[in-house]
């Protein structure tokens, strides 16, 4: 078990040299559409990378998750085959919001520097077919609203 502070500077460890040994600028909030951002996810248990809706008014959470609902058929055929949309996905803060991600499925936990490597490469590989997904499709995105 790690303390508190332990934990936190693990964290910061795992971020860190995420960054250092892949120096890309990514998307993530920077999508020009309020409350529509990608995120990396990792605890101590599991690790993602999410596609979040989180406007502050539910409508336009809910417009936007229905444009990407209509291309849900395309988004698992040729970029991530094993995402999951979820339009009830519970935050540990309990928030409800809007979440289309991909979860890293081998065992994974942020404080065994071991598996990190591995959740590493899932994060880039999955990003980046996030990221050509929404460029690609950005204005339709984009028309919803």
């Amino acid at each position: 078990m790690f303390s508190r502070e332990e934990s936190a500077r693990i964290r910061q460890e795992f971020w860190t040299s995420f960054g250092k040994s892949f120096p890309r600028k990514w998307l993530l909030y920077n999508t020009k559409i309020k409350g529509f951002s990608f995120k990396f996810v990792a605890d101590r248990k599991k690790a993602a990378v999410a596609l979040d809706l989180e406007h502050s008014e539910e409508i336009f959470n809910q417009v936007l998750y229905d444009q990407l609902l209509s291309l849900r058929a395309i988004l698992t055929s040729e970029y991530l085959p094993e995402v999951i949309y979820d339009d009830r996905y519970e935050l540990e803060n309990g928030k409800i919001i809007h979440r289309i991600y991909v979860n890293h499925e081998t065992k994974f936990s942020i404080h065994n520097k071991n598996t990190w490597r591995d959740c590493y490469e899932f994060f880039v590989d999955t990003m980046t077919q996030f990221e050509l997904f929404f460029y690609e499709y950005e204005d339709y995105i984009k028309s919803a609203l």
